[in-house]
């Protein structure tokens, strides 16, 4: 091998390895920004204690047709 093609290997691997890097960075950015629209949803969820329902709804079935 000459040293052209040491030299040409060598960049080919190192904008592979760059190439790698960036792609793994825009993955756990995206991971992020996942997790926090994932707790904004939640977040916007009503509190289930902050209803309070009638105190007859639920307690009769109509089971005629």
């Amino acid at each position: 091998m000459d040293a052209n093609a040491i030299a040409n290997l060598a960049t080919q691997l190192s904008q592979q390895q760059t190439a790698l890097d960036v792609g793994t960075a825009v993955t756990k950015k995206a991971i992020d920004v996942q997790a926090q629209v994932a707790a904004d949803l939640v977040d916007a969820l009503p509190d289930p204690g902050s209803q309070v329902l009638p105190a007859n709804l639920g307690n009769n079935i109509n089971v005629t047709a």
